[in-house]
């Protein structure tokens, strides 16, 4: 009966520290961008785009196409790198173990 209330307290602490990381997750922002650099986004690890900056260069009335292809291009690779991120750390807390639904 022992070993059965060690395995319970242990899963309790580990979703304690799960549910830590994810908070943390909402405010980790990475930097992604894309154009050399013409077109940036910071978004937290939880999915939340925070901030979308624009070269003015870039920004040509005659092309408006190029310049949604960069700024979707940059929200997708931010959006990917958080994602990949909190993945990351979460695999380090759960010892490598994929838990469906965590991120």
């Amino acid at each position: 009966m022992r070993g059965m209330n060690d395995m319970v307290r242990q899963a309790q602490m580990m979703q304690k520290k799960m549910q830590k990381l994810q908070e943390e997750m909402e405010d980790k922002v990475v930097e992604a961008s894309s154009g050399g650099g013409m077109v940036t986004v910071e978004a937290t690890c939880s999915g939340v785009v925070k901030s979308v900056k624009i070269d003015p260069s870039v920004i040509d009335p005659e092309d408006v196409d190029m310049l949604q292809d960069l700024v979707l291009a940059a929200v997708n690779e931010a959006v990917k790198k958080g994602k990949d991120f909190a993945e990351s750390e979460m695999k380090g807390l759960t010892g490598g173990i994929n838990i469906p639904g965590i991120f």
